[in-house]
C-alpha cells in the first residue's frame, strides 16, 4: 500500500506525461504482480462498490477527531474532497502496517456482509495505521470516489516499458470484460489467452477536433467524409467460440453492452464469423437517426422493456472494417477497409440492424462546408473526415482522422444559484444554474460549470459572497444580476425539468457584460429552439 501510494502521489502532482509513464513503469517493475493487477483494474475504472455510505464516513472521521460534526461539514466543502477531509482531520496514528493494496482492498470487500458497528471498527482500525497520504488514497478507495490522472494509453505505455510486450498487444490485452477476480496477472499480460481473446473489441481509434478550416488539411480528394452521429460508438464482433458463432457489443468506454441492445442478437445469422465493425449505435425510426434523447432513454439500463424496443429500436451505422474473416485490417489504408465493410455490409439483408454510414461526396472544401450547415437536420453533431491512406490506430494520432464539428447553440442565461467547487477549485465559486425570462418570473433550466478562466471564477466569486440572499446547505441563491452566454450540443423535451426542457453539454461560452438582466433570453425562445433542434 506504501508503494502505491507514492505513485498515486507522484501521478496526481505532475502533469508531465514522461514523469507519469515512468513511474508507472518502475511500479510495475517492483510491485507484487497481484497488486501490479489491482493497479491497472483501479487506472482503468474497475473500482470495488461502495461498502460505506458518506453520511456514516463524515460521522466517524468528525467523531474520531473529536470535532463537532458541523466544524467537519464546514471543512469539506472547504477543502473541496470528501477522502482528502477526512485524512486531514484524523489524529496522527498509533501504530503503521505494511499491508499490499491487495490485501487492503480484500478488506474493503469483507465489510460488504457485515454490521454497522462492525465497519465502523474495522475503519476506524484501518485509519489508525496510516500517515495522511495513505489514508487519503484509502478513503478513495473506500468511498468508491478512485480516480487518477493517467490515461489508459499511458498505462499501456509504461506496462510496455516494464515488460518489454508490445504496445498494441498490451492494449488489446486490457480491452474485455476483466476483473481482478476473474484473472490473474500473468494471464492478463503474459500468457497467451486465444479464448478470452475472441470477445476483446480493439483499441478504438479517435479523432481530434478541427479548429481551422479543412483546407489546411490538402487536396479534398485524399479525404473521405461522413456524419458525425449523435449516438453511441461502439464496435460489434461476431466470432467463433467453443459453443459457436457468438456476437459481442463494446463501447468505446470499453464497457461491455451486448443484452443491453438485444437487436444485436441476430449477428450470428448475418455477420460471418471473425467480423468486428465499429460505428455508431444510434436509436432508428427506420430511415434516419432518432435524436439522442430517444437512445439515452435506453442508456444504463440492464435490461430493456418490450415497450422501450419498439419506440427506440437501435441500428449501428457501421463506417470501418476493422477484422474480416479473423484477418485484422487495422493496418490497411481506410479507403481499402471502408470498400471492404460497404461490400459486406451492403450485402446484409434489410432487415439487419447494421447499415453503412454514408459517405458523402467531396467536390470541394466549400461545397463540403455547405453540407455540413445541415448535419442539425440530419441528426449529426458535424462531419467525420479521415485521411483515405489512414491505418486505424489506437487512440488518437493528429492527422489521420478530424471531427468537424458545428458550432454549438447559445442562449443567454441569468445565474441564480451557485456552489463551489471542488479540488483546486474547492475555495470559488464554479457550479451555477441558470435561468431564462418566463413573463417576469426567471425559470430554472440548466446547469454548468465550466467555460470560464480561473480570473473570472475569482471575480464572480467574489461577487457571490457579497450578493448571497439566501442559503440551501452548500448552494447560495445569489442576486439575478448577470447574464451569460451558455453554449450546449442538443436540446430536448424533458419532463423531469420545470423548464420542459435538457440540454446535452452545457457550458459557460462567455460572461456578457454587455447585456442587462432584462435582456436574457426567454422560456419561449428555448422550446422555439426545441421545435427546430428536439
Amino acid at each position: 500500500m506504501k508503494r502505491f501510494t507514492a505513485l498515486y502521489a507522484t501521478i496526481d502532482q505532475t502533469t508531465k506525461t514522461n514523469t507519469k509513464v515512468a513511474a508507472l513503469a518502475a511500479y510495475f517493475g517492483a510491485a507484487p504482480e497481484a497488486d501490479c493487477l489491482w493497479t491497472i483494474a483501479l487506472f482503468s475504472g474497475r473500482r470495488p462498490r461502495r461498502a460505506i455510505t458518506t453520511t456514516k464516513l463524515r460521522v466517524w472521521a468528525a467523531e474520531r477527531a473529536g470535532i463537532p460534526l458541523w466544524l467537519f461539514e464546514e471543512a469539506y466543502p472547504i477543502v473541496g474532497d470528501l477522502a482528502e477531509t477526512i485524512a486531514l482531520v484524523l489524529p496522527p496514528p498509533a501504530r503503521q502496517q505494511d499491508r499490499s493494496l491487495k490485501n487492503w482492498i480484500g478488506y474493503l470487500r469483507s465489510l460488504d456482509g457485515a454490521d454497522e458497528e462492525t465497519r465502523k471498527a474495522a475503519i476506524l482500525d484501518a485509519w489508525d495505521q496510516m500517515d495522511a497520504s495513505e489514508r487519503l488514497v484509502f478513503n478513495k478507495l473506500l468511498t468508491g470516489g478512485f480516480r487518477v490522472g493517467i490515461s489508459r494509453k499511458l498505462m499501456t505505455r509504461a506496462l510496455a516499458q516494464a515488460t518489454g510486450h508490445d504496445e498494441a498487444e498490451l492494449a488489446h490485452r486490457l480491452m474485455g470484460d476483466w476483473t481482478p477476480d476473474s484473472t490473474t496477472y500473468t494471464a492478463l499480460i503474459e500468457a497467451p489467452d486465444p479464448e478470452a481473446a475472441q470477445s476483446r473489441p480493439y483499441p478504438f481509434c479517435l479523432a481530434y477536433g478541427l479548429e481551422e478550416g479543412p483546407e489546411t488539411l490538402g487536396p479534398p480528394e485524399n479525404w473521405l467524409a461522413e456524419w458525425k452521429w449523435d449516438g453511441i460508438r461502439g464496435q460489434l464482433i461476431a466470432r467463433k467460440t467453443a459453443t459457436g458463432t457468438a456476437h459481442f457489443v463494446w463501447s468505446r468506454g470499453e464497457e461491455l453492452m451486448t443484452d443491453r441492445f438485444p437487436e444485436f442478437a441476430k449477428a450470428a445469422d448475418f455477420l460471418p464469423p471473425g467480423t468486428v465493425l465499429d460505428g455508431e449505435i444510434v436509436a432508428w425510426d427506420g430511415t434516419a437517426p432518432l435524436p439522442f434523447n430517444d437512445l439515452q432513454k435506453r442508456i444504463g439500463r440492464k435490461t430493456v422493456p418490450k415497450a422501450l424496443l419498439k419506440s427506440a429500436p437501435v441500428i449501428l451505422l457501421a463506417y470501418d472494417l476493422l477484422e474480416e474473416n479473423g484477418e485484422d485490417l487495422r493496418s490497411l489504408p481506410f479507403a481499402v477497409r471502408r470498400a471492404r465493410m460497404d461490400a459486406l455490409v451492403g450485402a446484409l439483408p434489410r432487415d439487419a440492424p447494421v447499415r453503412p454510414s454514408p459517405l458523402i461526396d467531396i467536390d470541394s472544401w466549400n461545397a463540403l462546408a455547405r453540407i455540413r450547415c445541415a448535419a442539425r437536420e440530419n441528426r449529426a453533431e458535424g462531419l467525420m473526415l479521415k485521411s483515405s491512406a489512414s491505418p486505424y490506430h489506437a487512440g488518437r494520432k493528429k492527422g489521420d482522422w478530424w471531427k468537424w464539428k458545428l458550432d454549438p447553440l447559445t442562449i443567454d442565461a441569468v445565474m441564480i444559484y451557485a456552489q463551489q467547487g471542488s479540488g483546486r477549485r474547492a475555495n470559488l465559486f464554479t457550479d451555477f444554474t441558470f435561468a431564462v425570462w418566463n413573463g417576469n418570473d426567471l425559470v430554472p433550466f440548466t446547469k454548468a460549470y465550466s467555460g470560464l478562466t480561473d480570473a473570472e471564477f475569482r471575480k464572480i466569486t467574489a461577487w457571490v459572497r457579497k450578493n448571497t440572499q439566501e442559503r440551501f446547505g452548500p448552494v447560495r441563491r445569489v442576486t439575478p444580476e448577470h447574464v451569460f452566454e451558455i453554449a450546449f450540443e442538443g436540446i430536448a423535451p424533458s419532463p423531469r425539468h420545470k423548464s420542459g426542457v435538457a440540454l446535452r453539454f452545457p457550458r459557460m461560452k462567455r460572461w456578457r457584460h454587455d447585456k442587462p438582466l432584462q435582456e436574457a433570453n426567454s422560456l419561449d425562445d428555448l422550446h422555439d429552439m426545441l421545435r427546430q433542434y428536439g
